[in-house]
């Protein structure tokens, strides 16, 4: 990377809440903000907004009237990209760009407006535009009025972190100078949460960690759905200025399939995308890993394997934030980021329940990990 790339803001919503306090208070306690809930007619874990945003975002839907029919990433997303610009001090009508991910999109209004058809045999007029991808970018850029790309993408898990790439890749190339990133997921739905029933990798746990994320010695797939939103601001900034960490390295790969979901047991693909994050960095400059981790028996252990295939025998601190917040698909990378960035600010690694190990001298430098249903691994490097 021949620029240095900070980011300037950073704001999410989540199971843990919203704003650094609240969020970091979240993360030095030792429970899970995963609890059961009603979805359709089943009673199931997952990790749902706080009442208290929960409240906050109907009242954001309902202050226009073109927000009333808005799907819930949409407004997730409109709700962190407000706050991030504002920390930023990026102005409306300002030229910086946006690229706005999501796995599932618009879940909810999708399966409202299907099942309506498959009783009435009609849709809605709004069901097309309410339900497009591409929905969620350009909403966030009519809110925040910028004049800039927009961009809305979907490379399942590891969708926030590919908004991260593209966001550097635009500014390193001299297109545009502000890049804002981000991720969205409301996917706390019947059809979805069946869906990943059917792939038998979702909770069936009765104790007080659901989600057993990075638990070695766990004999089944512990997997729990989240809700949230993330977003960082991106930014060439002057030397006097401060940022809350730069971007050091970025590395991406994809590895062959076996099959839709399939991932190698030495994750092939994440080897490959931490060797490139490390080029700008020594093995032993990387203090902690915030690990994609699932919480599914295999997920875990092949990134692990690839951990130690690229690090050997001095493997960092390792970590990941799932068994507190679930799994927020397309948004659980720039959340992972934000733990990493929350940690560099702090100077405290975070443990996880089920893995013991001895805290880090220092944080000088945390390496974030996410991958998605087709291998797509991303990883990136924060520094100070």
């Amino acid at each position: 990377m021949n620029k240095r790339i900070s980011i300037t803001a950073l704001s999410s919503i989540s199971a843990l809440g919203n704003g650094n306090d609240a969020i970091w208070g979240a993360y030095l306690d030792n429970n899970s903000y995963i609890t059961k809930n009603q979805i359709g007619d089943k009673k199931v874990w997952t990790a749902k907004l706080p009442e208290s945003i929960v409240q906050e975002i109907e009242m954001l839907q309902n202050s226009d009237n073109k927000y009333k029919n808005l799907d819930k990433t949409v407004l997730y997303a409109l709700y962190v990209s407000r706050q991030a610009a504002k920390q930023a001090g990026w102005k409306k009508g300002e030229v910086f760009g946006i690229n706005f991910g999501s796995s599932r999109g618009a879940t909810e209004l999708f399966e409202k407006y299907h099942a309506e058809f498959l009783e009435t045999n009609k849709v809605s007029t709004l069901a097309s535009p309410t339900t497009t991808l591409g929905n969620i970018a350009t909403w966030v850029a009519n809110d925040l009025q910028s004049s800039g790309p927009e961009i809305s993408h979907s490379i399942t898990c590891s969708t926030a972190l590919h908004a991260l790439l593209n966001g550097v890749a635009w500014i390193q190339a001299g297109m545009v100078d502000r890049f804002l990133v981000g991720g969205s997921e409301a996917p706390l739905t019947p059809f979805t949460i069946a869906q990943m029933q059917a792939l038998n990798i979702y909770s069936k746990q009765k104790d007080r960690y659901p989600c057993k994320a990075f638990d070695l010695d766990k004999n089944q797939n512990t997997m729990v759905l989240g809700e949230g939103a993330s977003v960082v601001a991106l930014e060439i900034i002057d030397e006097g200025r401060k940022a809350l960490a730069d971007v050091l390295g970025i590395g991406y790969a994809t590895e062959v399939l076996t099959h839709n979901i399939s991932i190698s047991s030495d994750a092939e693909c994440f080897q490959k995308s931490m060797t490139m994050a490390l080029r700008n960095a020594n093995l032993d400059s990387v203090d902690v890993i915030v690990m994609h981790a699932p919480g599914t028996i295999k997920g875990d252990l092949s990134e692990l394997n690839a951990i130690h295939k690229v690090f050997g025998d001095e493997v960092p601190f390792l970590t990941t934030n799932k068994w507190k917040l679930g799994h927020t698909f397309g948004a659980s990378g720039l959340l992972s980021l934000e733990l990493a960035v929350l940690m560099l600010q702090n100077q405290k690694a975070i443990p996880i329940p089920f893995f013991k190990q001895e805290q880090p001298k220092a944080i000088r430098r945390v390496m974030i990990n996410a991958v998605g249903f087709g291998g797509n691994a991303v990883s990136i490097i924060l520094s100070k």
